[in-house]
Parts: C-alpha cells; structure tokens; sequence
C-alpha cells in the first residue's frame, strides 16, 4: 500500500529532512538570477542552490575562485525575490570563511540578512569544522560539502573522481558523520563512486545530495544552464541535458538577425 507524499506549501531545512526519512527524493538545481529562479521555482524544485559555479556560467570564469562575497549577495538577493516554495541555500564563496571562524561567521551573517537567503553552504570536513560550528551555534543553517570540492581545485589539480582509495573514502566518511554531529541539516557529495555515496547515505541520518556521485544519494543537484543544454562544452558522464536551449537560442537569435536584415521585422502589425 502507497503512503501519500507529503505536500509542502514551502521547502525548509526540516523538510527535506522528512523527505529522506519518506524516501523520497529531493530535488535541487541552480539558479542565480530573479527570472530563472521565478522558472526553477514555478516548476517545484525543492532547493535552489545559488552557487558560487556563477563565476562560471555568469561571469566566464576558468574556476569558481574569483567570485567575491558581495557578487554572491547580489545573486542570491535576485533570487530571493522570485522563489516562493523552494529552499535557497547560499554558497560561501572561496577566502570567506576558510581560515578564520570569526570571518566565515561575519559572511554567513552577511548573506542571511543582505539576502534573505534560507541557508549557506561551505566545502570541506574536519578543515573547517571550527568555522561550521561558529556559523551554526549563530542559528544559521548549513549544508556540507565534500568530494569533489572546486574551491581546491589547484589543491587536487584536477576535476577527477574523488575518493576512490580507501584513505580518501574512509576520511570523507568521517568528515560526514562529524557535518552530521556539528548540526549540519544536509550534505552534497560531488563526483565520488556511486558505491561510497551508498555508505555515506545509510550512514547519516541528514540528506546527501549528488552531483555525479550516483542514485544512491537523497537527492540530486545540477547547475541549470548544464541541464538546459545552454552550455555544449561541458559534458561530463553525470550530467543529462533535458534540453539543446543553445542550439535552439542561435537558431531563434539567427532568424531575429535574418529578419532585422531583410526588412521583415517589424512588419506592419507589430508597429504602431
């Protein structure tokens, strides 16, 4: 006999804790401006995560690096505006709260009241367990972040799989249950065997969400212009493009083009 799933009028840190103690999965993407959002929200995503990947996709950046703290209020207030149901958590940006609790503090801070966002994210375990402590013991809710972390990216040099070796697995694991112990209401695990997002999942008691990390996890995130095929570069294994939206954006702005040169717009009814 089927349960009925649970209907939720607005998306909250305890309600996607529900949905993995359901089973049912949660569902997040990215968003960084008010009209997507407003799109992703209408749609009935759980999350949105405005993520420091805007450096990438909104600005051209090679990493997520170079994206300032004021950059990801900006984004994260554009999207505020729009969302209705979803839950919004924030990306820290990277050299925001790293080295000292007292500053990822004063961050957090930032983004929750200059925002009006939900929850902030941070990358790393036991490296920054006294900045995740700090943050949480101000009542702001955090979401972790291990695996692939592309904060470290010239740390690991690379944007290969994570965690394959026992060491790095067994430590991952670790960093988990310490996030899960601290309060941390919700974990990404990104680009790590499907088999130790397995482990990881029945391990916590809090809500894994992958990316590239397997079906095992709570849920899954991708970055929207990835899943709606605006950006062609990008294709690594894990990610599904529901969309061509670049090809079918150049056709569409190749016409406009076409038309504004022949004399075919605008024609007689669309003037006044």
């Amino acid at each position: 006999m089927s349960t009925a799933k649970k209907q939720y009028k607005r998306i909250t840190v305890k309600s996607l804790i529900e949905m993995k103690q359901q089973g049912e999965k949660i569902s997040m993407l990215t968003a960084y401006d008010y009209s997507m959002a407003k799109i992703v929200d209408d749609a009935g995503v759980d999350a949105i995560l405005v993520g420091d990947s805007a450096s990438n996709t909104m600005a051209g950046h090679e990493t997520t690096l170079p994206i300032t703290l004021d950059q990801m209020i900006y984004h994260a207030s554009s999207v505020i505006r729009a969302v209705q149901r979803a839950l919004v958590v924030v990306d820290l940006p990277f050299g925001s709260y790293q080295s000292d609790p007292k500053e990822a503090l004063r961050s957090a801070i930032r983004i929750m009241k200059e925002s009006g966002a939900h929850a902030v994210k941070l990358e790393g375990g036991i490296e920054i367990k006294d900045s995740v402590k700090r943050i949480l013991n101000a009542g702001i809710p955090v979401m972790g972040h291990l695996g692939l972390t592309p904060q470290s990216i010239y740390k690991f040099g690379t944007y290969t799989v994570r965690a394959r070796e026992e060491k790095e697995a067994e430590k991952l694991i670790e960093d988990a249950l310490m996030l899960e112990k601290l309060g941390c209401f919700a974990v990404v695990l990104e680009k790590i065997p499907a088999e130790l997002t397995q482990k990881v999942a029945k391990a916590l008691r809090i809500p894994t969400i992958g990316i590239g990390a397997g079906a095992a996890a709570d849920g899954q995130v991708l970055v929207i212009h990835d899943l709606l095929g605006m950006t062609h570069e990008f294709n690594p294994r894990f990610l599904r493009r529901y969309m061509n939206l670049y090809e079918e954006m150049n056709v569409a702005i190749g016409q406009y083009v076409s038309d504004v040169k022949n004399k075919d717009f605008p024609n007689d009814s669309e003037q006044y």
